[in-house]
């Protein structure tokens, strides 16, 4: 799996996990739902993602979209 996919698959875990612990647990949990989708909102207009990086520093396979 390269990092775009991985980046996509863990932001989507985050947001579904994040709406289910503000639900069930805390409506403080949303907060973080608002910062990843923050975060995708940003990456997708500077080409910029943490989570690229950290991905690409540990060894995983480049795509397109995080160079």
């Amino acid at each position: 799996m390269n990092i775009d996919r991985l980046v996509i698959t863990i932001a989507g875990s985050f947001i579904v996990i994040s709406l289910a612990l503000g639900y069930f647990v805390h409506p403080a949990f949303l907060l973080f739902t608002l910062f990843v989708g923050l975060n995708l909102l940003q990456a997708g207009f500077t080409g910029f993602c943490p989570l690229a990086k950290i991905l690409n520093r540990i060894g995983q396979v480049p795509g397109s979209a995080f160079n």
